[in-house]
């Protein structure tokens, strides 16, 4: 049964990596286009944080029941079926712009999103070889955040107002969805899935869970609050879509290196150098003077912050078997989720000043070097091998 699947996934790369750019350019344009277009719709920006919370916790619930769709639709079709349901929400939300209909709308739609990772994470790492699983990861998070990056450029390039910047996102969507319309082979064999039993849960690597939990404190808030922080609080306002973009690169152009890194290193250890990085930006986005001197410690914030998923997911998944990678990447989803429910909210009660938001992230990525020192110190005093985590 391995074989097979292995012998499948060999040629199932180019669907779920194709539809997953088109997906993150039209979900990173969205992402910044919800909280700035507020005003255009007649909504009060005090919704931002409650819209973006309401969409991660869409994300939780949604990374509970993935597994179960994806058995019985295969990847593909599931595929198609939640790129879909994400295109109906943004319709529902230009047709009836109020706040009810938008927080349900957002809702939806992070249920639906869980669906698109669950799917193509799975999808990806449904391979024999741990390393092999390493390097697909990495391509994933780069068509991921770059695609996220030219969404946030399309701030600049189109604008917040009116309705077309949303149209724009349904035709991203569309194309999106044609890629697994169009390639219909070499999708993973998926009746054999199975679930992670409360044993193996149990045993899966610490670290990997408080990675994805941060990972989620730290995104929630980037996505979700950091585009108005930088319109309001900051004296570059004209350049939201560029410093945005910047986060976006700085998380793509880790991949590699954190591929790389994460086959050679405790990935434990790698993750506190990640977020030791992330203190230094935050340091330095507080004492930017400049527009470059903001960008570039804008772009460590995105590479520190971006990095710590993809290596805490290979770390959970290093001692599993192909036929739960579905199930793994569900339960990793769901921590992430955890996070980035909170994160919009906690980061709230640091906005009484006015770099509240920055030091909120600068707290998280202190306090997580810290752990991950501890535990990568842990396991070398105890004699585990150090890749281990």
């Amino acid at each position: 049964m391995s074989k097979i699947i292995h012998e499948n996934v060999e040629n199932s790369i180019a669907a779920p990596v194709i539809g997953l750019t088109f997906f993150a350019i039209a979900s990173g344009f969205l992402m910044s286009l919800i909280p700035l277009s507020l005003s255009y719709f007649g909504i009060s920006q005090s919704l931002t944080p409650w819209l973006a919370s309401v969409f991660y916790f869409g994300l939780l619930l949604g990374a509970t029941c993935i597994q179960k769709v994806i058995k019985y639709l295969g990847h593909r079709r599931a595929f198609i079926l939640f790129l879909s349901l994400v295109a109906i929400t943004v319709v529902v939300m230009l047709l009836l712009p109020n706040p009810v209909t938008w927080i349900a709308a957002r809702f939806v739609a992070g249920m639906a999103i869980a669906g698109v990772f669950v799917v193509v994470e799975s999808w990806l790492l449904m391979a024999n070889c741990p390393k092999k699983r390493v390097k697909r990861l990495g391509l994933y998070m780069a068509a991921l955040y770059g695609g996220s990056a030219a969404g946030q450029l399309a701030i600049s390039l189109f604008g917040t107002q009116g309705i077309q910047p949303y149209l724009l996102v349904l035709g991203l969507l569309f194309l999106a969805t044609l890629a697994p319309l169009i390639l219909r082979s070499g999708q993973p064999v998926s009746e054999e899935l199975q679930r992670i039993n409360r044993k193996e849960i149990r045993h899966i690597n610490r670290p990997a869970i408080i990675g994805c939990i941060v990972s989620g404190l730290l995104l929630g808030p980037i996505y979700g609050l950091m585009p108005l922080y930088l319109s309001q609080s900051t004296a570059f306002s004209g350049q939201t879509g560029l410093l945005m973009a910047s986060v976006i690169l700085g998380g793509m152009a880790v991949q590699p290196i954190a591929s790389a890194l994460s086959t050679r290193m405790s990935k434990s250890l790698l993750m506190a150098i990640f977020c030791l990085l992330g203190c230094i930006a935050v340091m330095g986005i507080l004492e930017s003077s400049s527009l470059l001197m903001m960008a570039i410690s804008l772009l460590l914030l995105g590479a520190s912050s971006f990095a710590l998923y993809p290596i805490a997911i290979t770390l959970a998944s290093d001692t599993l078997p192909i036929e739960k990678m579905v199930s793994v990447t569900e339960l990793m989803l769901l921590c992430y989720s955890v996070g980035s429910v909170l994160g919009p909210l906690m980061a709230t009660s640091f906005t009484a000043a006015d770099d509240g938001l920055v030091v909120y992230l600068g707290v998280c990525l202190l306090a997580t070097c810290i752990y991950m020192l501890i535990k990568s110190m842990a396991a070398i005093s105890s004699g585990q091998k150090p890749i281990a985590g």
